[in-house]
């Protein structure tokens, strides 16, 4: 049974969430997510610095007094529907992160879209993670995790990687990933009247804006349809009530054919990106605690 918190998100984002106004911008979407994410405070215990790591900016977040902070990252990629969001909206998330992992997160703030579109955002996630190896972290010492468009866009490095010769990263987080930009999935549909979040209409427009005239299959811009052979272990988590659970559960069964060690948790009455909520809601900071404990394995940590 969720929580009264949990509820009483759920009914603020019913209230107050407007992504698919077909009259508002993306600069009025992007203030809109930044009002709402800067009533969080910030968590102590995590210094927090902006780094240029590859040529692509970001915030470095070291958990004080952790040893491991200097040898180990995760490379974060925020969500947003490559439209809106930023390293400081998701600090909540990648502070919280950090804190829980005893490990450095490099949260990166990789250009949007309609002002840069598909494959920009690719492009600085790959140029971020080469920086982190140029810089001296072993492959087997960096994790990549994202929520929403930031978890296809994880699965989309990966597989950059992978057809590079790139050495791979020792795991991978996608958290409610945005797998599938033509929106093919039933759940689009059948659960558009539970998900409090990501509605059809406002994807849609996204989508529009992240492509700009590039097919919607693109297997990097949509990885449900790439060959996902060869990539490292995966923990794909989702919430039961997202219109997004076919693009988590799609990939996850593509992912487990091809030999890919890839764990699928559903998590029971939750929404969309739900471990955002850390800090505010029990199930958040349940969520935090399952990536940390997923990535403490393969990290070695």
């Amino acid at each position: 049974m969720a929580s009264e918190a949990f509820h009483a998100i759920v009914d603020y984002l019913r209230s107050n969430l407007e992504l698919d106004a077909p009259d508002r911008s993306p600069e009025e979407l992007r203030a809109a997510m930044q009002g709402d994410t800067s009533l969080l405070p910030p968590l102590p215990g995590v210094t927090v610095d902006e780094r240029t790591i590859g040529g692509v900016t970001g915030l470095w977040h070291r958990p004080d007094g952790a040893a491991r902070a200097d040898d180990t990252v995760v490379l974060y990629l925020h969500g947003g529907g490559y439209v809106i969001g930023s390293p400081d909206t998701h600090r909540n998330l990648t502070t919280r992160l950090a804190l829980a992992l005893g490990a450095a997160v490099f949260s990166a703030d990789y250009r949007l879209a309609p002002e840069h579109p598909h494959p920009a955002a690719s492009d600085d996630a790959v140029a971020a993670y080469t920086g982190l190896l140029d810089a001296g972290f072993a492959p087997d010492h960096i994790a990549i995790a994202g929520d929403s468009a930031g978890g296809g866009l994880t699965i989309a490095t990966l597989m950059l990687l992978r057809d590079r010769g790139v050495p791979l990263p020792v795991a991978a987080v996608p958290i409610s990933p945005w797998t599938d930009l033509s929106l093919s999935g039933d759940t689009m549909r059948t659960l558009a009247d539970v998900d409090p979040m990501v509605s059809e209409a406002g994807l849609r427009r996204m989508a529009e804006w992240f492509l700009a005239g590039t097919d919607a299959r693109d297997p990097i811009a949509s990885p449900l349809f790439a060959d996902p052979q060869g990539l490292p272990p995966l923990f794909v988590m989702v919430g039961e009530c997202e219109t997004l659970l076919d693009d988590s559960r799609g990939f996850a069964d593509r992912a487990q054919q091809a030999g890919v060690d890839c764990r699928l948790e559903v998590y029971p009455e939750m929404i969309h990106v739900f471990p955002a909520f850390a800090g505010i809601t029990p199930e958040g900071d349940a969520g935090v605690d399952d990536i940390a404990e997923f990535l403490r394995k393969h990290l070695a940590l």
